[in-house]
């Protein structure tokens, strides 16, 4: 369980900076030239992949390559979505309801094993 742990804080924190490398140059850095905010979206992701590369190293000790592949995609959508709305200021919709219905469905099947097996 602490393995699941610390890779779940791990990739929130790694999702969170990947948040701001894909997305944040649209707010902050949208009157600079492009290659102006590939260098800074680099050198945020290269915090992200910090966390990323040891949050999978410790998630694959106790999950399969598919479960942590979809906790993955739990968390990034979980990270986003507040950060599309308060940062980006998008307006929250219903599709993304939609798209977390789908996640949680693939979810369900990744880990079903693991869930009704004693």
């Amino acid at each position: 369980m602490r393995a699941t742990l610390t890779t779940v804080i791990l990739l929130s924190f790694s999702n969170l900076f990947m948040s701001f490398a894909w997305y944040g140059h649209l707010k902050e850095l949208n009157t600079k030239p492009w290659i102006v905010a590939a260098l800074v979206s680099w050198g945020i992701a290269l915090f992200e992949y910090l966390l990323q590369v040891p949050a999978n190293r410790i998630g694959y000790t106790v999950l399969s390559i598919g479960q942590l592949k979809m906790l993955q995609e739990v968390i990034a959508l979980t990270i986003f979505v507040p950060f599309a709305v308060f940062y980006l200021r998008e307006p929250l919709k219903l599709d993304y309801l939609w798209a977390a219905l789908c996640i949680m469905g693939a979810v369900f099947f990744i880990f079903r094993e693991r869930m009704f097996t004693p």
